[in-house]
């Protein structure tokens, strides 16, 4: 099983090493053009508007440009916001933890992909930026990712944003997971509190050792742990299904 999560907009600061050896390897490539794309262009004035920053945020660039030798911390500290929070790896019990490494996957616009333990140093770059010269990350990222991912075996269970679904899709052993809060007889996707849910799902499937093989398998996994969900079916051939996990107001 592969849990996938996107990266957080916030990131905590202080590391204290150099990059080392990152998981997935293939990846090595794409991620040094991304990366000497990503220094390219803080040097510039258009960095700014290209990625999407305000005055008070041209701090930023400055981080950017110090990523070839700055200090790293793990993926498992990096991220901050409240898909993380509630996802709390730095709580783990040690065998969860270890099963958070082999299970989670972040897609990051720098890096590609990440596992928790993988130690990188804080950036700015969203998989929505046309960085200078590849053009939209997403689509930069699809072949590099697609050839890693599409040889994996097993439920994909995709918790991830629009944007960064874009860099690849698992087809129809993907499951994607969708929050709905239900008040008063109607039902409505809330952002905020998708975050926080996706994150208690996450760390439910990290601390419990069952390895689910199918969405309907899922579906009952996190039935019996409390949630309220529902199956839906998938929109056509070779499509993932979703899974709606639904909370009160």
């Amino acid at each position: 099983m592969l849990i996938l999560l996107p990266p957080s907009e916030g990131k905590a600061e202080r590391g204290t090493s150099a990059v080392r050896r990152l998981s997935f390897p293939e990846l090595a490539s794409p991620r040094e053009k991304v990366l000497d794309a990503l220094v390219s262009l803080c040097h510039t004035p258009e960095a700014r508007d290209v990625l999407g920053l305000s005055e008070g945020q041209t701090g930023e660039i400055e981080r950017n440009l110090a990523l070839p030798t700055a200090r790293t911390l793990p993926v498992a500290a990096l991220y901050t916001g409240v898909l993380y929070d509630n996802l709390g790896l730095a709580t783990l019990s040690p065998e969860a933890r270890r099963r958070a490494d082999r299970r989670i996957v972040v897609f990051s616009a720098l890096w590609g992909l990440l596992r928790p333990s993988d130690r990188v140093p804080p950036y700015r770059l969203s998989m929505g930026v046309r960085l200078p010269p590849m053009g939209g990350l997403a689509a930069f990222w699809r072949p590099s990712i697609s050839a890693v991912l599409d040889a994996t075996k097993g439920l994909v269970v995709d918790m991830r944003s629009a944007t960064y679904a874009a860099a690849w899709q698992p087809g129809e052993r993907g499951v994607a997971v969708r929050v709905l809060r239900e008040a008063a007889g109607k039902r409505t996707v809330v952002s905020h509190m998708a975050k926080a849910t996706r994150g208690v799902v996450a760390r439910a499937l990290v601390e419990t050792p069952d390895r689910p093989r199918t969405a309907a398998d899922l579906a009952d996994l996190l039935t019996g742990l409390g949630h309220r969900v529902e199956l839906a079916a998938p929109s056509g051939r070779g499509k993932p299904r979703t899974l709606d996990v639904i909370v009160n107001e």
